[in-house]
């Protein structure tokens, strides 16, 4: 037995005025607004709100308390300021349904209006009540903004699973909230029915993408949670405030870490002399992919804010272009130079010396140091080694998996046809071609130059150096936590 949820459904992101709606009400529009351009009266400040973010980090990552409260109640004012809406008349509105994962999720809305390229720099997620949490859907940028309402762990699988959402710290922390949302809507549930629905709820979240490992690792400390109160209590709002506090933890510290991991990246970094640092980078790895400073992105725009010289090359990572839709678009945002290039550019650019550092993220990285990525990232550490660059992976320890004891047991997601045979809609390939669309791909730890987390840069052998920054994270927030913070995972797990 699980949930039952209304279907994701696209929603205006906040106006300037305070929602008058109370918390839980539904949201009953379905228009979609979107972001006017930069232009004359776009204000410059939130062009930078990413640049100050980041310099507060370095000044105190190891201090960021209280932003999950601030996420959740913040105005509905301060929240547009920092999606870096429109607070004037320039909005476009259209009418639109969320795209089918087959129809292609970029095509044009069913009104056809014309899209109004979103400016200023987002968080993937925020809250518009205690009850519903709104997702930047990440399939419309650069040309839309369209914010997709989770009420529920089925509607935080299926914007899991359709890539609303997508990044494996920012995919754990939705699951988390997904699953703490389902426990506040079975609060007044008979025990035995509770137990069912958080079950299947869990079960739904593990198996909506298999790779990304801090997935099943949310969601297995919150059923820890549950498991430490009674599966079978009836203190159904004492689960679901457990539950509630345990997700709002989870990205506080995601948080947290982020911050801490961006600040340790600054010591792996080249330092050429009288030209900027050319890095490259794969995939996306900021803010919309891990919350609210990125991994490999995150180092990327603490060094700009340290006021590094740097240029960014930035694999268009094909065929879901979240380089070329993303990262680029979080880039120019930021300030940060940057050049767009074909996946395959990145071979003769390390070949003529135009690359100092490769940086990229991890969806999960096994015990010993293997590490799944987007679909190209062991092609660029192989090329990295042939021409003597470093290859860095950035990763949280939150997307370690010392279970896994290396890279040939990592599951690796198969993604659907549709996304190779089309492009924004349009078909590329002959009718009927057959395609295998493997959306991750494992690097070998013996390729990795070092793996930069919260706790430091990380160095061969990586088995050992892996374990030794767990234990030091763990120690780090024991006296915080009265239970374990890498819970076992229940029988039946996905993974």
């Amino acid at each position: 037995m699980t949930d039952t949820s209304n279907p994701i459904e696209p929603v205006a992101p906040a106006s300037t005025e305070p929602d008058p709606a109370t918390p839980g009400e539904e949201v009953g529009s379905p228009d979609v607004a979107q972001a006017s351009p930069g232009g004359p009266g776009f204000d410059t400040d939130r062009r930078q709100f990413f640049r100050r973010f980041a310099g507060e980090l370095l000044t105190g990552a190891g201090q960021v308390v209280g932003v999950v409260t601030e996420l959740r109640d913040r105005s509905a004012a301060e929240a547009s300021a920092l999606l870096g809406q429109p607070t004037g008349s320039g909005a476009t509105v259209v009418k639109s349904g969320v795209p089918s994962a087959g129809a292609g999720a970029d095509s044009l809305d069913e009104a056809g209006a014309e899209a109004v390229t979103p400016a200023g720099f987002r968080t993937p997620f925020r809250f518009e009540s205690d009850d519903v949490l709104l997702l930047i859907d990440q399939r419309r940028l650069p040309d839309q903004l369209v914010e997709v309402p989770v009420r529920s762990a089925n509607d935080a699988a299926r914007a899991i699973r359709d890539m609303v959402v997508r990044g494996a710290p920012a995919i754990g922390q939705v699951a988390a909230i997904g699953l703490a949302l389902t426990a506040k809507r079975a609060a007044k549930a008979q025990a035995h029915a509770r137990r069912a629905i958080l079950d299947g709820a869990a079960n739904i979240l593990r198996t909506s993408r298999p790779t990304a490992v801090n997935l099943g690792w949310a969601v297995d400390r919150l059923m820890a949670r549950y498991e430490e109160i009674g599966k079978l209590s009836d203190q159904g709002r004492e689960i679901a405030d457990a539950l509630w506090s345990e997700a709002m933890a989870i990205v506080d510290e995601a948080t947290d870490d982020h911050g801490r991991l961006a600040e340790a990246g600054q010591s792996i970094l080249p330092a050429p002399e009288g030209r900027p640092l050319r890095v490259l980078t794969h995939c996306n790895t900021g803010p919309l992919a891990c919350g609210q400073f990125g991994t490999a992105l995150g180092i990327v725009q603490a060094a700009h804010a340290r006021e590094r010289p740097l240029h960014v090359w930035v694999d268009e990572t094909r065929p879901y272009l979240q380089g070329a839709r993303l990262t680029a678009w979080e880039l120019r945002q930021a300030g940060v130079e940057h050049t767009l290039i074909p996946d395959m550019a990145a071979g003769p650019l390390m070949a003529q010396g135009q690359v100092d550092v490769v940086i990229v993220g991890a969806d999960r990285v096994a015990a010993n140091g293997d590490t799944a990525n987007k679909l190209g990232t062991f092609t660029l550490a192989v090329l990295a080694q042939r021409h003597g660059i470093p290859f860095v992976v950035a990763a949280p320890l939150s997307s370690v998996d010392l279970s896994t004891a290396d890279g040939a047991a990592i599951p690796i997601e198969d993604r659907p046809a549709i996304e190779v045979t089309e492009l924004r809609g349009v078909r590329i390939a002959p009718e009927g071609t057959n395609v295998r669309n493997p959306a991750f791909d494992v690097t070998p730890a013996g390729l990795i130059t070092a793996i930069v987390t919260e706790e430091g840069v990380l160095r061969a052998p990586y088995d050992r150096s892996l374990q030794d920054a767990m234990t030091r994270r763990n120690g780090r927030r024991e006296p915080r936590r009265p239970y374990a913070l890498e819970p076992a995972k229940p029988v039946g797990a996905a993974f």
